[in-house]
């Protein structure tokens, strides 16, 4: 077994380490997660924060999705900063943060900058390397080039940035079992600890996936307005309902009369 500390001297970024075998599958499992929660989630307007090569909102049903980069980039929509994005406050429904906070010196800056534009009950989904983990306890042997370079925050931590942010975390789950081989065939053969790295250990994965919701205090529902025309329609049902329940009362007295006149001129 041959473990992943020998990337070439080319795989001088994230993208570059993605293509690599390892790369390949873990890349692979977090596309499986977020092909199933993106569809899952509604509105107009998603964006995806870096790795421009790779489609992550391809499943999602929005109508407007933009990958934004800080370099120019063929598929990318916005070339920006992350901590400087060209959206108007509370603009964004979706917004996609694959191990972006791990890869720069101001991830505080970044989740305020998520903060501002994502409308309240927005979702964010949020991907990162596990410092807990096979993953992590790689970067103690070869921390040189990327991934292993990278700031690794625990899930723990992330959960408490965004909860002073008031996101609140909603689903999520770890992936990644597996030491970080380079072979495939090696990939194959502790594919098994997948399955019981989910029952196991699973705080323990290599990769964490999370979903936040902004959630915005003293909210609530708007609901639509009553026309007057309704409001008229509710108050005379109300009277008639008050005036067959006296009339029934009256039937079973013997006063008939007297009620019936009553109540023609409340009705009047």
């Amino acid at each position: 077994m041959s473990i992943d500390n020998r990337l070439p001297s080319s795989h001088n970024s994230l993208a570059d380490w993605l293509d690599t075998p390892l790369g390949v599958y873990t890349l692979a499992r977090e596309r499986e997660w977020l092909d199933t929660v993106t569809p899952d989630i509604f509105g107009f307007h998603a964006v995806q924060l870096g790795l421009p090569a790779y489609d992550l909102l391809r499943e999602s049903r929005m109508t407007n999705r933009m990958i934004v980069s800080p370099d120019a980039h063929p598929a990318a929509a916005v070339a920006a900063a992350f901590h400087q994005l060209p959206f108007e406050a509370q603009s964004v429904d979706l917004c996609v943060l694959a191990h972006t906070l791990e890869f720069t010196e101001t991830p505080h800056e970044i989740l305020r900058e998520v903060d501002r534009i994502m409308r309240p009950e927005g979702r964010i989904l949020i991907i990162g390397f596990n410092p807990w983990s096979l993953y992590g306890a790689k970067r103690l042997f070869s921390s040189a080039s990327p991934p292993w370079n990278g700031q690794f925050v625990s899930l723990v931590r992330m959960k408490d940035w965004l909860e002073l942010l008031s996101f609140e975390p909603s689903k999520g789950k770890l992936t990644c079992y597996i030491p970080p081989v380079l072979s495939t065939t090696w990939q194959t053969r502790w594919n098994f600890m997948e399955r019981l790295g989910e029952r196991w250990w699973g705080v323990a994965g290599g990769v964490y996936m999370l979903e936040a919701v902004k959630r915005v205090q003293g909210m609530r529902r708007i609901m639509p307005a009553w026309s007057a025309s309704a409001q008229k329609e509710r108050k005379f049902a109300a009277v008639a309902n008050t005036v067959a329940n006296s009339v029934a009362n009256s039937v079973a007295s013997g006063d008939t009369a007297n009620t019936a006149s009553k109540h023609l001129k409340v009705i009047k």
